[in-house]
């Protein structure tokens, strides 16, 4: 499943640099998660990213965009053109 930016966000700038799939923008208010484009990393690294950088632990799984490894992978296949 996509991943999500809670309210909590400090805007500390770790997160969006660290994405592979430039999922991660700045918002209105706070950084916001494409979920077209997150895959949690799938197909980049082992975790995403974001979530190891984020010093105050406010990226969780999308409830609104739940979505298993094959869909990950398929996402992935179709942002970069691999698999």
């Amino acid at each position: 499943m996509a991943l999500i930016i809670d309210d909590s966000c400090i805007n500390c700038d770790m997160c969006e640099p660290e994405c592979p799939n430039q999922a991660i923008s700045m918002g209105s208010e706070i950084y916001e998660i494409d979920p077209e484009r997150c895959t949690e990393c799938v197909g980049h690294y082992d975790k995403p990213t974001c979530v190891s950088v984020c010093p105050i632990n406010c990226i969780d799984p999308d409830p609104a965009h739940p979505e298993g490894q094959d869909e990950l992978l398929v996402k992935y296949a179709r942002l970069t053109g691999k698999l």
